[in-house]
């Protein structure tokens, strides 16, 4: 349900990242899937994973890069599929809007 739903959305591929499947819209990554498919990370925005949080706490918990914050993990088991499916769409609108955006500067070292 999720490959067939993420790769039905406009430029999306699925590439491998490391172990895991990823699902990228424009060569940007947006959802990871590891090989067992027992959980699968969402990448959104703060806003987005506060409202997730808050809505569904018995099976999404925040996603941890170090200290960072990135996004999502969802417990597929306990998961369901209308939300997964919304949160997957949330993770695309997330990337589609920030690569929309301006082009940020980089500063030299």
């Amino acid at each position: 349900m999720i490959r067939t739903h993420a790769l039905s959305l406009d430029a999306v591929t699925e590439e491998p990242h490391h172990t895991y499947s990823s699902f990228r819209v424009r060569g940007k990554i947006f959802v990871t899937i590891p090989p067992e498919e027992t959980h699968l990370h969402v990448f959104v925005g703060e806003e987005d994973r506060e409202q997730a949080l808050a809505l569904y706490a018995a099976f999404v918990e925040k996603l941890f890069w170090g200290s960072k914050v990135l996004g999502l993990r969802v417990d597929l088991a306990k998961a369901t599929p209308a939300v997964i499916k919304a949160l997957v769409d949330k993770a695309y609108d997330t990337r589609v809007r920030k690569d929309a955006g301006p082009k940020r500067m980089r500063t030299p070292r």
